[in-house]
């Protein structure tokens, strides 16, 4: 995409805009997709490009457009979480609460394509946004927390754990798919 589109959108050209939209979209919904589910991915991608339209402005190129547009769609997807109120008790939950609140892994009814995506999505939701946070998109547990709100050791901790329910899921499926070979 073209630096000039850019530069056009935040002079208010609607068109170019739609072109940096269409250029940008598959990645923003990918990464709302992994933070917040299927259900939310949409409306979130949606959410993200119009707080970017509204912030353009203020993009002052000393990064990527692409750089810019990340940090804002997941600072849009943590501003949800904080505002429906579930990330701190999430992030507040002790280690049980937190591992039992994951749905459990249907065994016989699962179908074999399960992927690591799917198991993703199993995740709690303050668990799932450090996992794709700190695995996925490469920030560090202080970058993270600073998101977040919450000290680097939290986000270790819940890291941890969704590595550990990850682990049980993507087991449990293995152990499912022997037992009915």
């Amino acid at each position: 995409m073209p630096v000039d589109d850019v530069v056009l959108a935040t002079q208010g050209d609607t068109a170019a805009f739609e072109r940096v939209y269409r250029a940008h979209l598959p990645r923003i919904f990918n990464l709302a997709r992994r933070m917040a589910g299927p259900d939310a991915a949409e409306e979130l991608t949606q959410d993200v490009f119009v707080r970017a339209w509204q912030k353009l402005a203020l993009f002052r190129g000393e990064s990527s457009f692409a750089t810019w547009l990340h940090r804002l769609a997941v600072n849009v997807i943590i501003e949800r979480f904080r505002t429906l109120g579930a990330a701190r008790e999430r992030f507040l939950a002790d280690s049980e609460a937190v591992l039992e609140t994951a749905p459990a892994a249907r065994t016989k009814q699962m179908d074999l394509s399960m992927d690591l995506q799917a198991a993703i999505e199993q995740l709690p939701h303050g668990a799932r946004q450090v996992f794709v946070l700190h695995d996925v998109e490469g920030y560090k547990h202080e970058e993270i927390g600073d998101m977040l709100g919450v000290s680097p050791g939290t986000s270790k901790s819940q890291l941890h754990r969704a590595r550990q329910t990850l682990r049980g899921l993507l087991n449990r499926k293995v152990e499912s798919s022997r037992v009915e070979s």
